[in-house]
């Protein structure tokens, strides 16, 4: 089939500009922007009309509280601007994300209101954690007057350090105490930056106990956080955690169909689902590997169809042809340990069986491309949450426990020599 665009205009070359992340910085960093260094105008031009430059915008350039114009200013370069297309409506819902989404959405609705504070978003590279916290910081910038800063974690760190070094770290902590929304993305980066560490947890308590928002996102849960100070992870546990999964295969549909509709690009359905089927790391792989589909298509003048999707997409692939049935796992796990199929779908809570069917649940999770709701069902009609904690559950006890880890190898291997 030939690529038919659904607009006039707007393809999706003018999009495929990439914006690179920002360097990860450490403490001994300065910051792009270093506090005190704002340009001094000369005072006058013999001659000439006075020229000023335009004004920084209002999230990199920031006045200290109290500062006189005959004093030297101090300014902090630690807000980042937020990308404009980060909003809920353009985020995909399903059931990876869910209850993320909602109380991201929660808080985005009533900030200073809610007692999801502060609200940690985690989850792997990719599942769209950036997406979220901006999609608040837009809401609230949208809807109140409420001053929003959102940032990420070198750009806070930069600055902090140069504020030390300058003798004004007061007028730091001075500036974003004055803040009613902070974002503060990739936060795991604050791991072993001690000093960085003490001047986040000062203000973090001045903005919590003035009952202002506080957002973070990373890639891991608080307890994997090494190198950071106990206190500080307590701080982050004490409001709402909420992780982002792997999107399962009807929010990767959902995510493939967009991106397409925005490239105003129409693809048969046929192949967005071969697609999803098998690239389903993360949301940035799936843009990407439709980005650079629609490239080859349009460059080489190609038909989009299964054989230029394998050619193009090649190493993405994931063979989905050994994948086992969620029915022949269940059955494997129950036989290996000794549970009957009938009483896993029960509602039987014996230890044996609760654990032969959180076993068939995380194995169904991690050998088949089924959503959670789905493989819930072929647990006695479970919900998707039963099977997030079901999951882990398991992990859990993979970590503290070496029989039980031992045990769920043999029962991979069987399931995978008996699906040959």
């Amino acid at each position: 089939m030939h690529i038919g665009r659904t607009t006039p205009s707007g393809g999706f070359f003018d999009d495929m500009a990439i914006v690179s992340d920002s360097v990860k910085q450490d403490d001994q960093k300065a910051s792009a922007y270093p506090p005190g260094s704002a340009k001094k105008q000369p005072a006058s031009v013999p001659e000439a009309e006075p020229f000023s430059e335009p004004a920084a915008p209002d999230y990199l350039l920031h006045a200290a509280p109290g500062a006189s114009e005959s004093s030297d200013p101090f300014f902090v370069a630690s807000g980042l601007p937020l990308n404009g297309s980060y909003t809920f409506d353009r985020f995909i819902e399903g059931d990876c994300n869910q209850f993320a989404r909602s109380v991201a959405l929660a808080i985005a609705q009533q900030p200073r209101h809610t007692t999801f504070n502060p609200l940690l978003i985690y989850g792997g590279v990719g599942l769209g954690k950036t997406h979220l916290v901006q999609a608040i910081g837009n809401h609230v910038r949208k809807h109140s007057n409420y001053k929003v800063l959102y940032t990420s974690s070198d750009y806070f760190t930069s600055d902090y350090m140069q504020s030390l070094r300058t003798n004004r770290s007061n007028e730091f902590v001075a500036f974003y105490s004055e803040i009613d929304l902070l974002i503060i993305d990739d936060i795991q980066f604050f791991s072993d930056q001690e000093k960085t560490q003490e001047g986040l947890f000062h203000i973090f308590n001045i903005l919590y106990q003035a009952g202002k928002q506080i957002v973070f996102s990373t890639d891991r849960a608080p307890q994997e956080m090494a190198g950071m100070a106990d206190r500080l992870l307590s701080r982050f546990q004490g409001g709402l955690v909420a992780d982002l999964q792997q999107p399962e295969l009807e929010t990767r549909i959902a995510i493939l169909n967009r991106k397409a509709n925005d490239q105003g690009i129409s693809i048969p359905y046929a192949f967005i689902e071969f697609i999803a089927h098998h690239v389903k790391n993360n949301v940035r792989e799936l843009e990407s590997a439709l980005i650079r589909l629609l490239a080859h298509a349009t460059l080489h003048r190609r038909e989009i169809d299964i054989p230029l999707i394998r050619e193009v997409l090649g190493e993405l692939l994931i063979d989905t042809h050994a994948k086992p049935a969620v029915e022949e796992i269940r059955r494997i796990t129950c036989e290996y340990l000794g549970v009957s199929e009938d009483l896993v779908l029960g509602r039987g809570r014996k230890r044996e069986i609760v654990q032969a069917r959180h076993v068939g649940m995380y194995f169904s999770k991690q050998l088949t491309g089924h959503s959670l709701a789905t493989i819930g069902r072929y647990f006695g009609g479970k919900d998707h949450s039963t099977v997030i904690h079901a999951c882990r559950g398991v992990e859990n006890h993979m970590e503290t426990d070496p029989n039980f880890r031992e045990t769920l190898k043999r029962i991979r291997r069987e399931i995978e020599i008996r699906h040959r």
